[in-house]
C-alpha cells in the first residue's frame, strides 16, 4: 500500500483483505495498492477490497495466470500478467530480433519500436508507412532532437524513427526496414 509522506510516497506491506491491515489504518488511507503476492487469488481479493470497500484510488494486481489476468481486468482491476508479457516478447525477440521494443502496451499487443531509418528510404513522406490500426509513425529524432512529424514530413539522412506497431504488424514493419537489415 502506498501512501503519500510530505510530498513522496511511503510504502506499508500487509494483506489488503485482512482485518489486521485495515485496523492499522494503511489500507484506508492509501493512495494506491499494489497487489504483488505470489497467489493469484490473493491478489485479485485483496485488490478489489481496497478498490471496493476501502475506495483506494489506485488498485494494481500482478496475476501470473493470463485467465485470472483477464477475470481481473473484467472485474475492474488492471491486471500485469507476466506470464502472457513474457510470452509475447520471446516470441517477437525470436521472430524479429533486429526490431527492439522500447515500450509495450497490454500484453505486449502494441509496442513502440525505434529503428534508423535505411537510407534509401531518405526523402520518402513517413506518412506513406502509416498503415491504418497496424502501424504509425509516432516521434522522429532528427540530429538530436525529438519531433512530432507533420503529415508532410520526409525521411532525412540519419532519422532515428518510432512506430506504434500492432504486435502482428512486425513482419510489415520489418518488411520496410528489411534491406538495411542485412537479412
Amino acid at each position: 500500500m502506498l501512501r503519500r509522506a510530505h510530498g513522496g510516497v511511503s510504502a506499508s506491506d500487509g494483506a489488503a483483505h485482512l482485518p489486521r491491515a485495515a485496523r492499522r489504518g494503511t489500507v484506508a488511507h492509501a493512495d494506491a495498492l499494489v497487489a504483488v503476492t505470489f497467489g493469484d487469488n490473493s491478489n485479485i481479493v485483496s485488490a478489489r477490497t481496497a478498490k471496493e470497500i476501502y475506495r483506494v484510488p489506485v488498485v494494481l494486481a500482478r496475476i501470473h495466470d493470463p485467465r485470472r489476468a483477464d477475470l481481473c481486468r473484467e472485474l475492474g482491476v488492471p491486471a500485469i500478467s507476466s506470464v502472457r508479457w513474457a510470452v509475447s516478447r520471446i516470441h517477437q525477440i525470436l521472430l524479429h530480433r533486429h526490431l527492439t521494443a522500447e515500450v509495450t502496451f497490454g500484453n505486449g499487443e502494441t509496442l513502440l519500436i525505434r529503428s534508423q531509418l535505411p537510407s534509401y528510404l531518405t526523402g520518402r513522406r513517413l506518412s506513406e508507412f502509416d498503415i491504418d490500426g497496424e502501424i504509425r509513425v509516432v516521434e522522429i529524432t532528427r540530429a538530436g532532437r525529438s519531433i512530432l512529424p507533420a503529415h508532410s514530413a520526409c525521411a532525412e539522412s540519419g532519422d532515428l524513427v518510432t512506430f506504434a506497431v500492432a504486435a502482428t504488424s512486425l513482419g510489415r514493419l520489418r518488411g520496410f526496414l528489411d534491406k538495411d537489415l542485412g537479412t
